[in-house]
């Protein structure tokens, strides 16, 4: 149901009472003019009573019958009055309009009896002889302090009420000239009332809508000025509160957007009322689809879901290790209650950190510590069980003594090798995170073929040929020593798993934004499975054959972190029985 404006609340009750007010106003005076004229009326007709009276004064002229009698006739047409003078004892000596011998005795008569009585009689009634309503005024006739007659004066009463209807019709067209005056008058105020108060629910509902940057303005009306001030002032808190909440759900926003870990809180109902971009990706679900959705439905893994089920139960903070998609995945959880100030449970909180990174550096940190202890357990057993020998006796024996002390000499080397490339591997990450590797743009031919050079002479011993192909003016940015380093660790390994009178191919071209530099060999290929941890430290394909070889098994290594020391990065494409072709992305020049 609408309900009417203040408008069409305050006119009606305006004009009500205006209206009432005017129609008292009428009735009143309507009723002081009727007794007004009413009253002079009544005087008028005492003056005329009087004339006649002063005519007849003596008693001389009262037994003059026939005298009277025209006298009242004249007069009367005269004045338009009715005249008539009557004796005390009631009978008519004159009239205006009748025969004195034909009318009946007036004696009986209120005003005649008030003028007998020496007032002025004044009486209004109906006339039986004339037929209609007169008002008659009597006055005494004195001779010597006697009352010696009664001169009555009389006018009918349609004439007074014409007259009275004359003025009656002017009060009812002025009341309703001045009613709808008053009326638009009325409509008026109620409109300066109702205006400002209109302005103000057009403004409060501009605020509740949230637009509070526009204040109202300021009516004239004290009440009403002060309610204006209070909305603006309410509107201007309001807007600090509502831009403060904002800067503060965007910092907020930020904060959780910046984070690493996932955040999820989950009200008391399992539903989803908060996720950062972090929690999505690792929950793989977008963002905006899944807040107010049930855990069941985005939470897929069943292990997860234990854990939020436990929070949810649990009274204190948990934490555990939480396995996804098999293992591939591993997140270290954080579960915690979420209550409000009273202590009331609203949900929970789960933090999700992503360790898979870490675990697999804490495996690699074991198998190299394993690996290590493998790789110098191996020479330094041998030389401890040649040296026990020699000291046994086996060092009285000249032959023996020399070739145990050659294999000594030889697992020595090993050690040897192995610590420097320990070592190297050790400088060249240090010096890549303190960024003391410094490069220069360079001709990529001239570093290759130092390369080349130095892996020659084992080359030749196996009769493989080593081929460069290079553009002269290809350049690129490099720590000459470390490129060095790198492609004669690829050459050298390239040479030693390949078949004789074969050929190993190195390349450089720039592909893209890349100079790409690769190593081809026609040896015997590494098997696919071996191919994801061919970088690792001390990873061999085929240990016993690489131990054969003397290798370290950080050669590889070398190579990858000496790549990414240069902005770059290595890869390798192998076939089993047709060869590798391990390559460097360095940056242009």
């Amino acid at each position: 149901m609408r309900r009417p404006k203040l408008l069409w609340h305050l006119f009606p009750y305006f004009l009500l009472v205006t209206l009432v007010t005017l129609v008292a106003v009428t009735w009143y005076s309507a009723h002081s003019w009727r007794a007004f004229f009413l009253g002079q009326t009544a005087r008028d007709l005492e003056t005329r009573a009087r004339l006649v009276e002063t005519r007849i004064s003596g008693r001389a002229a009262l037994e003059n019958e026939v005298w009277v009698d025209k006298l009242c006739k004249d007069l009367g047409k005269i004045t338009s009055t009715r005249l008539t003078v009557i004796l005390p004892s009631g009978k008519v000596l004159g009239d205006t309009d009748e025969a004195p011998a034909k009318m009946d005795n007036h004696g009986d008569r209120p005003e005649i009896q008030e003028a007998l009585a020496g007032k002025e009689g004044v009486s209004t009634r109906f006339s039986f002889t004339l037929g209609h309503n007169r008002m008659y005024v009597a006055v005494p006739v004195k001779s010597q302090g006697k009352i010696i007659g009664v001169v009555r004066a009389s006018l009918p009463m349609t004439s007074i009420g014409q007259a009275l209807k004359a003025y009656y019709l002017q009060i009812v067209l002025g009341g309703l000239f001045i009613a709808l005056l008053v009326a638009l008058l009325s409509f008026y105020i109620a409109r300066r009332l109702s205006d400002p108060l209109e302005n103000l629910k057009r403004g409060a509902l501009r605020f509740a809508q949230g637009d509070l940057s526009r204040k109202l303005p300021i009516p004239r009306t004290d009440e009403l000025a002060s309610l204006a001030e209070v909305l603006n002032e309410m509107a201007g808190k309001l807007e600090d509160r509502i831009n403060a909440l904002i800067r503060q759900g965007q910092m907020q926003e930020a904060v959780l957007s910046s984070m690493i870990e996932g955040v999820l809180a989950i009200d008391a109902g399992q539903r989803l009322i908060a996720l950062n971009r972090a929690g999505a990706s690792l929950l793989g679900v977008n963002k905006e689809g899944a807040l107010h959705r049930t855990v069941q439905e985005i939470v897929q893994d069943s292990e997860l879901r234990w854990f939020i089920n436990r929070t949810l139960s649990a009274q204190d903070p948990i934490e555990g290790e939480v396995d996804l998609n098999k293992g591939e995945q591993i997140l270290q959880a954080h579960g915690t209650s979420l209550r409000d100030p009273a202590g009331a449970s609203l949900g929970v909180l789960i933090v999700l950190h992503d360790v898979t990174h870490l675990r697999r550096l804490e495996h690699v940190r074991r198998d190299f510590v394993a690996n290590v202890s493998h790789e110098l357990k191996t020479p330094i057993t041998s030389i401890k069980g040649f040296m026990e020998t020699l000291l046994a006796g086996a060092i009285r024996e000249p032959e023996n003594a020399e070739n145990f002390l050659r294999i000594v000499a030889r697992q020595t080397d090993r050690l040897n090798e192995i610590i420097d490339d320990l070592l190297s591997l050790s400088r060249i990450e240090k010096d890549a995170e303190r960024g003391q590797i410094f490069l220069t743009t360079q001709r990529v031919k001239g570093v290759l073929a130092a390369a080349i050079e130095i892996c020659t002479p084992k080359a030749q011993d196996r009769g493989i040929g080593v081929d460069l192909n290079c553009p002269e003016d290809l350049r690129a940015r490099v720590n000459a020593p470390l490129l060095e380093q790198a492609v004669v660790n690829l050459v050298d390994n390239a040479i030693k798993y390949s078949e004789g009178n074969r050929e190993v191919r190195v390349e450089a071209e720039r592909t893209g934004p890349e100079v790409v530099i690769r190593v081809r060999d026609q040896g015997s290929g590494i098997p696919p499975e071996h191919l994801p941890r061919l970088f690792e430290r001390f990873y061999r394909v085929d240990s016993g054959r690489s131990r054969q070889f003397g290798g370290t098994g950080l050669g590889l290594a070398i190579v990858k972190h000496i790549a990414q020391a240069h902005g770059g990065k290595v890869t390798v494409a192998s076939t089993p029985g047709k060869g590798s072709v391990f390559s460097l992305h360095l940056l242009p020049d």
